[in-house]
């Protein structure tokens, strides 16, 4: 029998799946690893996780692993990629830091990312190569080395999560997402969702050329609730960028709020959107319930039934909000003090949210969707720009 303890720190309710949308962020994604530990501590296993760029990562990280080392394989990639800076900022202070970050983007930028990324040598800019799979300034095979290591592909796809990675077709110009549910993933797949160019290189699967889905969107929310309208679901929506903050002041923040606001990828436009979308798939159920038996038959109402539903969904909306001294590199500063900060940022974000009794105390929303959109609250000792907390129904 199920304790009352236990009910009142579950996750998704019995008839949910539990879903983790990841979006794209290069560095910023160690903050999706602090909301999956507190997650992960609350023995929760995720359905379903479907990700874009470093969400892909993530996303293979968790579902290549057992849940019972699947923290520890994220802490081994993150530990690992950030290993070029492991010394912490030698001054206090917001100005002090904010050069710090901007050394270690730099060092980033021209070294490259250790098990991730590096410089290209010769550049291709100078000796152009007639290989697609060489247009970069960097190259990413350490990154399939690294993943090797951290993720067991056979476990992904034998006995782990449905996973769910964007990218879009070069040529063709088309979002398309890799879908463990109809194609065996590898380490390409996830290489390739995050191939941004012109940093990284296309990757090749099958005969076509892939880059990053953030090209398009950064977002795969959509992707996940166009697929499955069947189920009732509670997901958590952990995105890397806001797409709410304040006027630039100088001309380093012009750069910050210029990334924010593409990478975020419209979230709640997209979030609006989905809800609309499920509000008319449960209008259309009910209106099948009232048809006479007569009419059930009728080929419109046969189309009708493929795209009704009774299902709600539950979006959980984290996102990673900018720290005072961040800066417009933010998304390839692989120092470890920032990676170990971020990372905390999202456990703490994450255990704020579990606790939070508009969380414990929800139920099946009546109509469509709900997002819980609770914040952080104002944390001064992170200098980070924080909202207040929102529900929000249709």
């Amino acid at each position: 029998m199920t304790s009352q303890a236990s009910l009142d720190t579950a996750i998704s309710h019995p008839s949910e799946l539990l879903v983790l949308v990841f979006q794209g962020g290069g560095a910023l994604g160690s903050y999706q690893a602090g909301v999956f530990e507190a997650i992960a501590e609350r023995d929760a296993r995720p359905d379903w996780i479907a990700g874009i760029s470093i969400g892909s990562i993530n996303a293979a990280l968790i579902a290549g692993n057992p849940p019972e080392r699947r923290v520890e394989a994220l802490r081994g990639f993150w530990h690992t990629i950030s290993s070029l800076v492991t010394f912490d900022p030698p001054l206090p202070g917001v100005v002090a830091r904010s050069v710090f970050n901007e050394g270690s983007a730099t060092a980033s930028a021209l070294l490259g990312i250790p098990g991730f990324f590096r410089p290209r040598f010769p550049p291709t800019y100078m000796f152009p190569s007639n290989d697609p799979g060489d247009l970069s300034y960097y190259d990413t095979a350490p990154l399939r080395d690294t993943l090797l290591q951290f993720c067991d592909f056979d476990y992904l796809n034998d006995e782990g999560p449905r996973v769910s990675l964007g990218a879009v077709n070069v040529r063709t110009g088309n979002f398309c997402y890799f879908d463990s549910a109809d194609t065996r993933l590898a380490p390409e797949h996830v290489i390739a969702s995050g191939a941004l160019p012109p940093g990284f290189p296309p990757v090749e699967i099958d005969g076509e050329w892939y880059w990053d889905g953030g090209i398009v969107s950064n977002t795969p929310l959509q992707y996940v609730l166009e697929r499955d309208h069947v189920h009732d679901m509670v997901a958590f929506q952990i995105d890397l960028f806001s797409s709410r903050g304040e006027l630039p002041e100088t001309i380093e923040d012009v750069s910050q709020r210029e990334k924010d606001i593409r990478y975020s990828s419209r979230t709640r436009l997209v979030t609006n959107y989905v809800k609309e979308r499920q509000c008319e798939r449960r209008a259309v159920h009910r209106l099948l319930q009232k048809l006479p038996d007569t009419l059930k038959d009728d080929a419109d109402a046969r189309f009708l039934s493929e795209h009704e539903t009774d299902a709600s969904v539950t979006v959980v909306h984290l996102i990673n909000r900018a720290r005072e001294h961040s800066r417009g590199s933010k998304d390839y500063e692989f120092s470890r003090h920032t990676i170990d900060e971020r990372w905390s940022d999202g456990y703490q974000d994450a255990m704020r949210t579990l606790n939070h009794p508009a969380y414990i105390n929800r139920k099946k929303p009546d109509i469509a969707i709900e997002v819980l959109d609770l914040g952080t609250g104002e944390d001064l000792s992170h200098g980070r720009s924080n909202g207040v907390g929102q529900r929000r129904s249709s």
